[in-house]
């Protein structure tokens, strides 16, 4: 189990993430030590989305397909509805989140992220929340949807929208905390 300040954290994101929901957890994560790498898909600066309009270019630390998830501890993937939404089509993500899937590491998404979860097939019979108009695709993935801040189910960190950010990042921590999970196969 490493400690907060021991973590190696990867965040995955493109254009149209909810600025807060990609701004918060890494900053947060970075003031609690841990080490948090910005993974883009062709590792080039991503823009956010913020209230009805384009908001803030974030720097991307690499591109995806540059990454080992074996070197990192934990996946965080924030929501908006145009980043999850061409997430969620790459083969790449997809790929990326089974490994860490399969690997017990957790896995936080919050907002419309869970529909990359859903995709990568990782839901089926968990308990979940997301933006309400996710629910049915939660639901349609054999998850237990539910209208809560945040649910850590088995190291699946899931939470609804941006006013439910300091109870993701700290579930994120204490699911770091905890170490791996055992899951079955996806």
């Amino acid at each position: 189990m490493p400690a907060i300040s021991d973590a190696k954290i990867l965040l995955i994101a493109t254009h149209g993430f909810e600025q807060s929901e990609l701004e918060v957890p890494r900053d947060k994560l970075r003031e609690h030590g841990a080490t948090l790498h910005v993974a883009s898909l062709d590792g080039k600066d991503i823009k956010g989305w913020d209230g009805d309009d384009w908001g803030q270019t974030v720097p991307a630390d690499a591109a995806l397909g540059d990454i080992d998830p074996s070197d990192y501890d934990a996946l965080v993937i924030p929501g908006g509805q145009i980043n999850p939404d061409i997430l969620r089509v790459q083969d790449e993500v997809i790929a990326t989140v089974k490994s860490f899937y399969q690997a017990g590491k957790p896995i936080a998404a919050i907002c419309h992220a869970p529909w990359v979860l859903v995709e990568a097939g990782i839901l089926n019979g968990r308990k979940a929340t997301s933006y309400p108009s996710v629910k049915t695709d939660v639901a349609n993935a054999g998850a237990h949807w539910v209208d809560e801040t945040v649910v850590a189910d088995e190291g699946i960190v899931t939470s609804r929208n941006p006013n439910d950010l300091d109870a993701f990042v700290a579930k994120i921590v204490e699911e770091i905390e905890e170490g791996t999970h055992a899951r079955k196969a996806a």
